[in-house]
């Protein structure tokens, strides 16, 4: 057990000390969600009715695309340069592995949308009462994009350009969490109880977080070899 918690720790600073070398890369899901969101108030009009109306979707479709924005480096940089045949030796389960690059994809890329998700909401007048549902959404959901986008990547890793299969890949599996996401946010504009979609969506988080693991694994034993 302390084995397995030093590598699932030392990959995880490892991966996050490479990923602050290439900050560019580091910064273009965030600055992409700033952008896409500030742009929808000019697209649709200030109005204050349609703003909070279109503020759930907007932001969770933005957080999913920017997302998907940083999938790709994943585990693209370890099969190129042989570290993933490495990891696949190390004395300790894949699965570890596993968890410890979605770890690190949900704190680069996921923990800064929970950090400005006020900013976003009140950039498209999100009612107040709604942004603690909003940020619960955000919090339980996130992971299931990290989990899902891993189980995307380990199977298109080997591809030269295999961004757009990915999306193809990923958005439909992703449709689901989308609905439910919205659904609570918009029930609790509507000041309606939103614990059925966040209990979804829960369930969604812990499923797939258990099962992602393993099928990240086979998909990469499959694009290694």
């Amino acid at each position: 057990m302390v084995a397995t918690r030093t590598v699932f720790l030392q990959l995880v600073k490892r991966d996050v000390r490479v990923a602050l070398r290439q900050r560019s890369e580091l910064l273009n899901p965030l600055i992409f969600l700033l952008i896409v969101v500030s742009l929808f108030p000019l697209g649709v009009g200030p109005g204050p009715d349609i703003l909070a109306r279109i503020a759930p979707g907007v932001i969770w479709v933005s957080a999913l695309l920017s997302a998907m924005l940083g999938l790709d480096r994943l585990f693209r940089d370890d099969f190129r340069d042989g570290a993933l045949e490495q990891m696949m030796l190390l004395p300790v389960s894949m699965e570890i592995s596993v968890l410890a690059k979605i770890a690190v994809h949900w704190l680069l890329t996921a923990l800064p949308v929970l950090l400005i998700a006020p900013l976003l909401a009140l950039l498209l007048n999100l009612p107040t009462h709604a942004w603690g549902v909003l940020w619960l959404t955000l919090l339980f959901g996130t992971p299931v994009l990290s989990a899902a986008g891993a189980i995307g990547v380990a199977l298109t890793v080997s591809l030269n350009k295999g961004g757009a299969l990915l999306s193809l890949l990923l958005l439909p599996l992703l449709i689901p969490l989308l609905i439910f996401a919205t659904a609570a946010v918009e029930a609790a504009v509507s000041g309606l109880s939103a614990a059925g979609p966040l209990a979804l969506i829960g369930a969604f988080m812990v499923l797939s977080l258990t099962l992602a693991p393993f099928a990240v694994k086979a998909g990469l034993r499959v694009s290694v070899n």
